[in-house]
């Protein structure tokens, strides 16, 4: 449905931030990638070429687009145009191989597959397997057999504003996120969801168009594409980076003039270890971000000392809460170490007992959470909706316990996630991979400490009686099959699990 535009400015829409920037400040710098550098106005023009070539090709209001690219202009290109025609962008995970790949693309019902040239040999490979999808666009260049180049997309696109009228509570994005089963669901989000978790992030880092964001993680994940779309919210400055560098980073702190970044505890801890980064001019930082694992306190202190100027802000929260729910601020960093902080604004907080209780303060219990920055639920899954929606609440899986003064502390997961590294992985999936092997009988999967990445993955596993398992063989078939931060470091082989009366594996042993 076309419409006048005023219709579409009403609405917290994705594609009206991007271009109601490119109509107030145009020339005003929104993306460095490399040596290239794009003003709102270019940025927008490419998004709605790329979009105008999307529709001609077919591409309605609704159909769903699996993106596939390392960090640069192409991936923001894409979701933008994708928000601007009303389709779903669907994210996928680089580190996937083909067979999670082909999972995620057939379950979200992709009809279009956008992927970066480094990409093609495994999207190749798998491109039979996917017959739902349509049109399979890459920056390969021309002449490659059934794949549209997109730069001749965009070079033939409209650049004016395709007129898609667009509701801040249509879908905007499916974002993949593995549970208890193993099996990855598809968290739904609207245009709503995503841009009240910016506001929230704007109220407590107070940014501003004067601010220049260093994104390292990629933006397949949830919290990289937040604080990348909240810095568009502002108008500020995004500088990409297609892959953590250590030796790097200081130098792009210095020349950029960087105000903000966001690591991984794993990625602090490796910055820390750069020879001369103390000479480093970072006097313009003053938001140093971490999140996706707990950061150690001494840690904190070292960013603190050595980026004087700034804050460290430690946030939690999850891909279906779009996904920020709790800030630890810098004025409580070392007041309360270990804490995730206090929920954020506009995000509801209640930690609960099995019966749905409220626990008292310094006891464990689940924290749920409800809120406008909530999913719209799991793509074709009521049934997991209904469960994690339960009671009016979204029940989060994770243990957590407060204290007197509202602060909240994780004690565990009841998922058994493991972080390593800032990615997710659970364990349960890893164990149905191990388990297809036909020479393991039993296996069960924990994470153990590790000083760099956070977490380890161990596996421990029973082989069938009578035959004779390696664990090189274990670790070509987790090859195979599972992307490589999934695979095992550590693999015990042992005659039998641990369990308790009732069968149950008892998995803090095999941590220990």
């Amino acid at each position: 449905m076309k419409n006048d535009g005023i219709a579409l400015s009403q609405q917290l829409v994705l594609g009206e931030v991007l271009a109601r920037w490119a109509r107030k400040r145009p020339e005003k710098e929104m993306l460095a990638f490399k040596e290239n550098r794009f003003t709102y106005g270019r940025v927008n023009a490419r998004v709605n070429s790329l979009a105008n070539a999307l529709l001609g090709l077919g591409v309605k209001q609704g159909d769903k687009i699996s993106v596939l690219f390392l960090n640069g202009n192409e991936i923001l290109e894409c979701y933008f145009a994708a928000a601007k025609i009303g389709a779903v962008a669907v994210p996928l995970n680089f580190r996937l191989v083909g067979p999670e790949l082909i999972y995620q693309i057939e379950n979200s019902d992709s009809i279009a597959m956008v992927f970066g040239k480094v990409f093609a040999p495994v999207v190749d490979a798998i491109r039979g397997d996917l017959p739902g999808v349509r049109y399979f666009i890459s920056n390969t260049g021309k002449g490659v057999e059934g794949v549209m180049d997109y730069e001749t997309l965009v070079e033939n696109g409209s650049p004016e504003e395709p007129g898609i009228h667009v509701n801040d509570d249509d879908p905007a994005f499916i974002m993949y996120t593995s549970g208890t089963t193993g099996k990855p669901k598809g968290a739904v989000m609207s245009h709503k969801n995503i841009l009240m978790d910016s506001f929230n992030l704007l109220m407590e880092f107070r940014l501003s168009d004067r601010d220049r964001y260093l994104c390292v993680p990629p933006l397949f994940h949830t919290a990289a594409l937040a604080l990348a779309v909240t810095n568009v919210v502002v108008g500020a400055t995004i500088v990409l980076e297609d892959n953590f560098v250590p030796q790097e980073i200081p130098k792009i702190l210095e020349q950029e003039k960087i105000t903000m970044t966001f690591l991984v505890p794993a990625m602090w801890i490796f910055l820390l270890q750069v020879p001369g980064i103390e000479g480093v001019d970072t006097e313009s930082l003053r938001v140093c971000i971490t999140g996706a694992a707990v950061m150690p306190t001494d840690v904190k202190k070292r960013i603190m000392a050595l980026f004087s100027n700034a804050g460290v802000y430690d946030v939690f929260g999850q891909t279906e809460m779009s996904p920020c729910t709790t800030m630890l601020k810098p004025e409580h960093a070392l007041e309360k170490p270990g804490s995730v902080g206090r929920a954020i604004l506009n995000v509801e907080v209640r930690i609960v007992d099995v019966n749905n209780a409220d626990v008292p303060d310094g006891e464990i219990g689940e924290i749920v959470y409800k809120g406008p920055t909530l999913m719209q639920g799991y793509y074709k899954n009521p049934e997991a909706t209904a469960r994690a929606m339960e009671d009016g609440w979204f029940h989060s899986g994770d243990l957590v316990k407060k204290d007197p003064d509202g602060f909240i502390y994780v004690v565990d997961r009841a998922k058994d996630m493991i972080i390593t590294g800032g990615e997710n992985v659970y364990s349960a999936e890893v164990e149905e991979v191990l388990f297809s092997h036909g020479k393991i009988l039993e296996v069960a999967v924990v994470g153990v400490p590790d000083p760099e990445w956070g977490e380890r993955i161990k596996a421990v596993v029973v082989p069938v009686n009578g035959v004779t398992l390696t664990r090189e063989e274990i670790l070509e078939h987790c090859r195979k099959n599972l992307a490589g931060y999934k695979k095992p470091r550590i693999i015990d082989m042992v005659d039998s699990l641990p369990r308790n009366a009732a069968g149950k594996v008892l998995k803090f042993k095999l941590r220990s």
